[in-house]
């Protein structure tokens, strides 16, 4: 056998469990366990696109402060990926991000970032 095709073969028998891997780090953010729904689609052998879901009100304890929680989940996915030789993308379901480019988000108090009008002096 050619080493290409035993390298080849090595690194799927060594693919990561995405799927656990994700339980297993996001579970531990969510008040039910039972509401976390995950979806792996392939693309290539090399491309995967990995959507989540679990209920909104969990939202704030997964994304944490700044994000900085989904962040080191996605780092941690793309190092396992990179070692394998693959590309993860991770998406949430209901993210800000999926939004179509016309709406807004839910946050601040709603009133337009336009200068205001000052009162005329006579």
């Amino acid at each position: 056998m050619p080493p290409e095709m035993a390298d080849t073969q090595q690194s799927l028998a060594n693919e990561p469990d995405y799927l656990e891997l994700i339980r297993f780090l996001i579970t531990p953010f969510l008040e039910s366990a039972d509401s976390l729904r995950l979806h792996c689609e392939k693309s290539r052998v090399d491309k995967l696109w990995i959507r989540v879901a679990f209920d909104p009100k969990d939202k704030g304890s997964v994304y944490g402060r700044g994000g900085r929680n989904i962040q080191a989940i996605r780092k941690v996915l793309n190092v396992a990926a990179s070692l394998a030789g693959q590309t993860v993308r991770l998406d949430i379901y209901g993210d800000s991000s999926d939004r179509p480019s016309g709406e807004r988000s839910g946050r601040g108090s709603g009133r337009s970032h336009a200068p205001r009008s000052r009162p005329r002096r006579n």
